[in-house]
């Protein structure tokens, strides 16, 4: 695991492989930064599944209103249309690339409608740059990222089985 300078800043999430360590960008996208360690600590992020998982381009999660298996209303059908229960974010685009490990909002076509939804990106993806927020970046554990389960949705998808601001682990 990596070294952790800055414990509020930093999120983990437990996949079935191991911990990802998640650089919070609090500079540069304080809003998305501050809603992910808000769901974080209210554990609505944990037991919500990778719905929409490109090779080669990235894995996407973080529906906690359908995208939560460990709910008995879980249908993997509408993972990916909701978001939480607290406002959509207003766009924070930056010039940071999406480089691979960066996370970006997940978010309609309206710029400003980014909520709880994140992607982690399995390589470079610089066409996204400027049209979606990047307010994270891993720091360790992308080779667990790297064996998410495949599909749109995955026929068994992998879940963020815990996610938990490092300050309080």
């Amino acid at each position: 695991m990596a070294e952790i300078k800055d414990p509020e800043n930093t999120i983990i999430v437990t996949l079935k492989d191991g911990d990802v360590v998640i650089e919070l960008l609090t500079a540069v996208a304080p809003k998305h930064s501050e809603r992910m360690k808000e769901l974080a600590r209210a554990g609505a992020y944990d037991g919500v599944v990778f719905h929409r998982v490109i090779d080669g381009f990235m894995a996407q999660t973080g529906d906690v209103e359908n995208g939560n298996a460990d709910q008995p209303s879980f249908n993997i059908r509408r993972a990916g249309t909701g978001g939480s229960d607290l406002p959509d974010l207003p766009a924070e685009f930056s010039k940071l690339p999406h480089d691979r490990g960066t996370l970006g909002a997940a978010r309609s076509s309206n710029p400003n409608s980014a909520n709880s939804q994140f992607f982690i990106n399995f390589k470079d993806n610089h066409f996204l740059n400027g049209q979606y927020t990047v307010y994270g970046r891993v720091l360790s554990g992308m080779e667990f990222v790297d064996k998410i389960v495949r599909g749109e949705p995955p026929a068994s998808p992998d879940k963020m089985i815990k996610v938990r601001v490092a300050a309080d682990a």
